[in-house]
């Protein structure tokens, strides 16, 4: 997975969410703070976007990674910083196990 399959997946995932509420998704590009441009795109809706991010990329963000940031006070995370941050911390998922 390269830096840009990140962004783009994180684009795309923050353009459906927006579009299945219902609500306006302005342009995004790597420099966007989601939190800040996107209507009512707050922490409850951080955790679904995470788990469709994976998905897409079919990988597994471990739970405790925060993508969007914020967590205890620290500063929101724009779309490039949130897409490197998926690269260092996404885990590889493993193969199903068939049964024998």
């Amino acid at each position: 997975m390269t830096l840009d399959d990140a962004k783009n997946a994180l684009i795309s995932v923050l353009g459906e969410i927006q579009t299945l509420s219902g609500l306006a998704c302005p342009p995004l590009d790597g420099g966007v703070i989601p939190p800040k441009v996107l209507p009512k795109f707050d922490s409850t809706v951080w955790p679904v976007a995470t788990t469709m991010v994976a998905r897409k990329l079919g990988v597994t963000i471990p739970n405790d990674v925060h993508i969007f940031g914020g967590e205890n006070g620290s500063p929101l995370l724009t779309i490039e910083q949130t897409a490197a941050l998926i690269c260092k911390k996404a885990q590889s998922k493993a193969p199903a196990k068939v049964a024998a």
